[in-house]
């Protein structure tokens, strides 16, 4: 039994100095995982970016060293950390050791920052408190000044060391090492480095971004990030050659608020796009933090382009009678955006930034927004056809999507007796699921016949699989459903619980034409059902080549190889050697030992080795791309031509 205690005026307690984040670091950064561990790295980055977006400095340099500490240096007008005569203390012990302390609170009054990614005053003091050791150097430009933490203590008086005449520089170089006591995972990996230094790069246009990652014997690995026009190279970048219309950039600035008692603030938005039916990505940006969640930008896009696009298809007698109205789905997939916002005062979701809410940042961008695809699509009319059309098929092949997944859900639910619904499929007699095995079959023969070669799933369109009797067949006796998103939803749930069978067999003639029809049916099992393959449910029924027969005993051999060791374990005796007939033609007790008999069949387990290689060698045998299929078989055909079968070649 639980021991009872009291409660009482004594139970309360509270968190003090480093305990404050060491102890619940999730409230500052989100997380004590992985992801808070990357945020702290991007609270000291942000210092570092506000002070180049003010214009002190144009180079920051990003450190990740392998006992897994980082380094951030800049060259701005290096963070005071002398005595502050106002506040009474060292500023060191406000930046790094007092949450809600630093010089960001005046931003749309006049300070040091007017558009800054800080904004509370947390990030330095919460990464100093959650790390193992911080290491602080500052230069004013006359002096360099140093201090040095341990688990959120300081452990040396702060330093000052004069400049020499050749010495004389300014900014300021934090290095510490997360510390595992407080985060789960302290090994951020280098493409964390990388993605956050390019995107940063993008919407910090002029700045330099350089990323140094230490290797084994203590060199250095050197990347570089710059993008001299910002988002609109991005843009440009992401999208390619092949777009539909040029990348365009638009750019305001504007003063509101977001409610009516509250005090106005300055905004700054720019805006890159283009029409792409490629490509699909959008990415917003406030204060040059990534907003994942997007919040007020994602409304104001959201609301512009659907109100623009729509207004012009009705203006230019674009839909068809009675036709629906487009939707953001329809018009992001042919959409590559950035935005890149700036305002004095933010209202971030959490800490993390990951998202905004101001309501007069989406209100402002939504009217700029409109306005300027008003104008856009008046000035630039060829361009305007190109995008709204590409909009308008989207939407009619999400509608035709929805329509074939309704009309499969139709086809395949029901709990009707399936040996009734599929022609000449025999079903187990067990209804023990452990213990049911489907055979797919070649031929028209029993259990579950496939006649002829299935369609070619690796490219046709999901309209044209289930058109296919064959395949409808198939997956109505499997009875999972269907793996296939649409943009909107699943055709059919998939539902794995629902699989009627152990073991899902593939059972072909070991010839060209059988080789082709398993190759066609894995295709499909890829294409339609992949979780089948990864949970080891599907198999190929290895069929003999060769029937050997010796004294009334009958000998399989699977490959030349097998054949001619029956053949001297036989020895002197007589034998009579056939080539395997077809499984339609094979007798029933040649079938029960060679493919169905657990005991004495060989069975292949169908599982998914490199996905990316598998994905490739499937595109290239059985996708469009014919130039490279014939590449490819003339640099690896030869090695097979001794195991092509001509058996079934004219003579």
């Amino acid at each position: 039994m639980k021991k009872q205690q009291t409660y009482g005026n004594d139970s309360i307690s509270a968190l003090k100095g480093a305990d404050r984040v060491r102890k619940r670091p999730a409230v500052i950064f989100g997380s004590d995982g992985l992801d808070g561990c990357e945020h702290a790295v991007f609270e000291i980055l942000s210092n570092a970016i506000d002070e180049a977006r003010e214009g002190h400095g144009n180079l920051i340099i990003v450190t990740r060293y392998l006992d897994h500490s980082i380094e951030v240096t800049d060259f701005g007008r290096g963070c005071p950390v002398d005595w502050n005569e106002k506040e009474g203390r060292y500023n060191w012990e406000l930046v790094f050791c007092e949450l809600y302390a630093g010089g960001k609170y005046k931003n749309n009054t006049g300070g040091d920052y007017e558009y800054s990614l800080g904004l509370n005053g947390l990030g330095a003091c919460a990464t100093q408190y959650s790390s193992e050791y911080m290491d602080v150097k500052s230069y004013n430009g006359k002096s360099l000044f140093e201090i040095s933490f341990r688990k959120g203590e300081p452990i040396t008086e702060l330093t000052e060391t004069p400049l020499g005449r050749g010495q004389k520089r300014t900014g300021t170089i934090v290095r510490w090492k997360p510390d595992i006591e407080v985060f789960t995972d302290i090994n951020i990996p280098e493409e964390y480095y990388s993605e956050m230094l390019r995107k940063q790069s993008v919407v910090n246009s002029g700045v330099h971004f350089v990323l140094l990652i230490e290797r084994e014997g203590g060199e250095f690995e050197r990347s570089e990030y710059y993008y001299e026009n910002g988002i609109i190279d991005y843009v440009a970048e992401l999208a390619g050659e092949n777009t539909l219309t040029a990348p365009v950039i638009w750019r305001t600035e504007t003063v509101g608020r977001d409610r009516e008692d509250k005090r106005d603030y300055k905004l700054k938005v720019e805006v890159a796009f283009c029409a792409s039916n490629a490509k699909k990505i959008i990415e917003y940006y406030h204060n040059s933090s990534f907003l994942e969640h997007g919040g007020s930008p994602d409304k104001a896009v959201r609301n512009a382009f659907v109100y623009a696009v729509d207004k012009y298809l009705r203006a230019n007698g674009k839909y068809n009678k009675n036709e629906s109205k487009i939707t953001f789905p329809d018009v992001e997939d042919c959409l590559v955006l950035v935005t890149n916002s700036f305002s004095t005062e933010t209202s971030y979701a959490n800490q993390t930034k990951k998202a905004i809410t101001n309501t007069f940042i989406a209100e402002a961008m939504t009217k700029f927004l409109r306005h300027q695809l008003e104008v856009y699509f008046a000035e630039q009319p060829m361009e305007a056809d190109r995008f709204t059309a590409q909009v308008l098929v989207n939407k009619r092949s999400r509608e035709k999507a929805e329509t074939t997944r309704l009309d499969l859900k139709k086809k395949l639910a029901g709990n009707t007796d399936i040996s009734n619904r599929v022609e000449k499929f025999v079903n187990c007699r067990t209804k023990d699921v452990s213990r049911r095995e489907l055979y797919i079959v070649e031929g028209d023969s029993a259990v579950m016949p496939v006649r002829g070669k299935t369609l070619n799933c690796q490219n046709s369109s999901y309209e044209k699989i289930f058109k296919s009797e064959v395949i409808l067949n198939l997956l109505r006796v499997i009875g999972c459903g269907v793996e296939i998103k649409t943009k909107s939803k699943e055709m059919v749930p998939f539902d794995l619980d629902a699989l009627r069978w152990n073991k899902i067999i593939i059972c072909t003639d070991a010839d060209k034409d059988g080789y082709h029809i398993r190759t066609l049916l894995l295709t499909l099992f890829r294409r339609l059902l992949p979780t089948l393959l990864r949970e080891k449910k599907v198999f190929i029924a290895e069929s003999p080549l060769y029937e050997i027969v010796c004294k009334d005993k009958s000998y399989f051999a699977y490959d030349e190889a097998e054949k001619a060791q029956i053949l001297r374990q036989l020895g002197g005796q007589k034998y009579k050697v056939s080539r395997s007939k077809g499984l339609g033609e094979n007798e029933p007790e040649m079938m029960r030992q060679t493919t169905m008999n657990p005991a004495t069949r060989r069975l292949i387990s169908v599982t998914p080795a490199d996905e990316a290689e598998t994905d490739r060698i499937f595109e290239t045998l059985l996708g469009d791309d014919i130039a490279a299929r014939k590449a490819f078989i003339t640099e690896y055909g030869p090695q097979y031509m001794s195991e092509i079968d001509r058996s079934g070649d004219d003579a």
